[in-house]
């Protein structure tokens, strides 16, 4: 696969954002270059200038994992971006796509019975299972409720990223919208460092570039990140405020799936607002008509 801009600009953002002080080197004179010069790198690294800049040029093909491991430490990557830089590799190789498991696409995927039971029998809490484009694809009747806004406009089709960014509504449930925003453009980046081959996050990240300066601005940071714990604000329709700690679990028997659980600090506000939540969206399905009494 030809992604050598992907690499070259990825690798440039992450050089452009260390300091020669950040790095233990003298800052000297007359820098024209924000950061690290690709000589200082190539130091760091413990390879030739000439073999850092074909690199930096997006030449991964056939890099070794320990010189990869070396230019990760160079340029002090974290976790999530030394993944996707690997992941970058893999996909100049072409190794990704024999090493890929292949699943059918997601509009043609359903959650076998038994994974909509286990979401089901999460009661304290939104509980829902999305894939790297943020396409939330099954959801217990809390998370259904919670997420009631991005449901409400089917231009959304149940994609958090295009809520996020094509839903005025976001900008009321997401009182960290900025935040927000960061966090979703990075889930989608490191789905394409993961996954380069997925259409339909070609297609996605076609739409919001075209429709929202924000995402387009965030999508050239290249900025990426494993989302896996951690607390969000929200400010629900119905509920008010709601502080709520989450759980991101990758589902082994559906590569590329995570589940997220929602939840509140027992004896708190929003676990009181959670309850509201449950009752609030039991109403709901109470007065939603059946398909007898609308016919």
């Amino acid at each position: 696969m030809d992604n050598r801009a992907e690499v070259r600009e990825f690798l440039t953002s992450r050089r452009s954002r260390i300091s020669p002080e950040r790095a233990g080197l003298p800052a000297g004179p007359r820098r024209r270059v924000p950061g690290l010069r690709r000589s200082e790198v190539a130091a760091l690294a413990d390879v030739s200038v000439e073999y850092y800049a074909k690199l930096e040029r997006g030449h991964l093909a056939g890099v070794s994992p320990a010189v990869l491991e070396a230019v990760a430490r160079a340029l002090q990557l974290d976790d999530a971006e030394r993944e996707h830089l690997l992941n970058l590799a893999r996909a100049a190789d072409g190794s990704d796509a024999l090493a890929r498991p292949r699943r059918r696409a997601t509009r043609q995927w359903t959650p076998h019975r038994s994974l909509q039971w286990t979401l089901d029998a999460v009661t304290g809490g939104p509980a829902f299972v999305r894939n790297g484009r943020m396409d939330v694809l099954a959801a217990n009747p809390l998370a259904r409720a919670f997420y009631a806004d991005v449901y409400a406009d089917p231009h959304n089709q149940a994609n958090l990223a295009r809520f996020n960014f094509l839903d005025p509504a976001s900008r009321r449930f997401y009182p960290d919208w900025d935040l927000a925003a960061d966090v979703a453009v990075a889930i989608l980046r490191t789905e394409a460092g993961r996954n380069p081959h997925d259409k339909e996050l070609h297609d996605l990240v076609g739409e919001l570039s075209t429709r929202s300066d924000a995402f387009r601005t965030r999508w050239g940071a290249h900025n990426v990140r494993h989302h896996g714990t951690g607390t969000k604000r929200f400010h629900h329709a119905a509920v008010g405020a709601l502080t709520l700690a989450y759980e991101g679990l990758e589902m082994a028997t559906e590569p590329g799936l995570t589940l997220t659980v929602y939840t509140a600090e027992p004896g708190s506000p929003s676990d009181e607002g959670l309850r509201l939540l449950a009752s609030w969206a039991a109403d709901r399905e109470t007065d939603t008509p059946s398909p007898q009494e609308t016919g």
